[in-house]
């Protein structure tokens, strides 16, 4: 079976990681993803001058497999993400150039 991907919209993003991540950076999030859609991974050459972690939104699959694992409750469904940071659904988004 191959991979589910989702159709993305501004207001189709499942789950976006916010400003608690600027500097953390802690890959629980990544190791805990089935479909490898949180980057960079501390392996890519782009990890040491990301701020923080970003979800792709087309290949999120909505799993929340994330969100208990990550030590700073970083990571929102985006109808729970507080208001003063909805600015980063766009920054997520963007990072892979959507």
């Amino acid at each position: 079976m191959g991979r589910v991907v989702r159709w993305f919209f501004p207001d189709n993003m499942a789950y976006v990681i916010a400003e608690p991540c600027i500097g953390t950076k802690d890959s629980a999030c990544v190791d805990a993803c089935p479909v490898d859609c949180i980057h960079p991974k501390k392996d890519d050459a782009r990890f040491a001058d990301a701020e923080m972690l970003y979800i792709d939104p087309v290949e999120c699959i909505d799993c929340g497999a994330c969100v208990p694992v990550c030590p700073v409750s970083a990571i929102f469904a985006l109808d729970d993400l507080p208001e003063k940071w909805t600015d980063f659904t766009e920054k997520n988004a963007a990072f892979f150039g959507r």
